[in-house]
């Protein structure tokens, strides 16, 4: 990269754009619950939400405009083969799976916070509507945006500057994890941001990491809406099946084995 662009430079861009995402979501619900009706602050929230994920890519954009610098490269927007996005839902599946077991064990052995039941309800899908706006927000918008922001722009950068991929990706995995405010679920979300990273380095692309990152919010939605409807398929005495456990490991396996052989390191 160029040479003035220094890691307080990005590690800055990077807190700008995130702070700048909950402060627009925060005025939005705020004038939503002081402006309108009672009924109408829940759209408020929904509403905050949203923007506040779309808003999250905005300072970056407009940091790399002014730079001039080339937003596909910088970015890691690059195209991945069938055979790559084939592999990486392979590996996302099985992924998704064991982190659902341990975030179930979790709760078994710590008592989930009272925002999380919160945010369980905001997500709940009252009309269909409603159920498009928070797949569209949660399923791709989310994301999108954190996808470009800290493996597109923030991982590549350390990778370059360091020459060291494994700490690239392990801070970049921390920030990422600590930016999500939930200690509850830290571990899990630290983990899930080094499969993301290693995606994104090994395909060079955001392409492959956005999948996975998609299908895990797609999963937790549906799970937050239709987990009753599961039990005895996914579910058995209240973990995830063991059938569906060793299907997920299979899943693994194969995903990085096909990973290995179709994706190609790519800077």
């Amino acid at each position: 990269m160029n040479s003035t662009l220094t890691i307080k430079n990005v590690f800055g861009i990077v807190i700008l754009s995130v702070v700048s995402a909950l402060v627009v979501g925060t005025i939005i619900a705020s004038v939503g619950l002081v402006y309108l009706p009672e009924e109408n602050t829940v759209f408020a929230n929904y509403l905050a939400l949203f923007v506040g994920q779309g808003f999250m890519i905005v300072p970056l954009l407009l940091f790399l405009v002014a730079r001039k610098e080339p937003l596909l490269r910088r970015l890691r927007i690059r195209k991945i083969s069938f055979p790559v996005i084939i592999t990486s839902t392979i590996l996302s599946i099985g992924l998704i799976v064991i982190v659902d077991e341990f975030d179930r064990l979790s709760s078994s052995l710590f008592t989930p916070p009272e925002f999380l039941n919160q945010m369980g309800t905001m997500l709940k899908f009252d009309s269909f509507g409603m159920a498009l706006f928070l797949m569209f927000g949660i399923v791709l918008l989310a994301p999108l945006s954190e996808e470009l922001l800290f493996r597109g722009f923030l991982q590549k950068f350390l990778e370059e500057h360091w020459q060291d991929i494994t700490r690239a990706v392990l801070v970049t995995s921390l920030f990422f994890a600590l930016i999500h405010l939930n200690p509850f679920w830290l571990i899990q979300i630290y983990v899930l941001g080094v499969m993301l990273g290693y995606l994104a380095w090994k395909t060079g692309s955001i392409w492959a990491g956005f999948i996975l990152h998609a299908a895990n919010n797609f999963v937790a939605l549906m799970f937050t809406n239709y987990d009753e409807s599961l039990v005895g398929f996914y579910t058995w005495n209240g973990h995830v099946a063991p059938w569906i456990l060793l299907l997920g490991v299979i899943c693994i396996y194969y995903g990085f084995t096909g990973l290995n052989k179709t994706a190609k390191v790519q800077a």
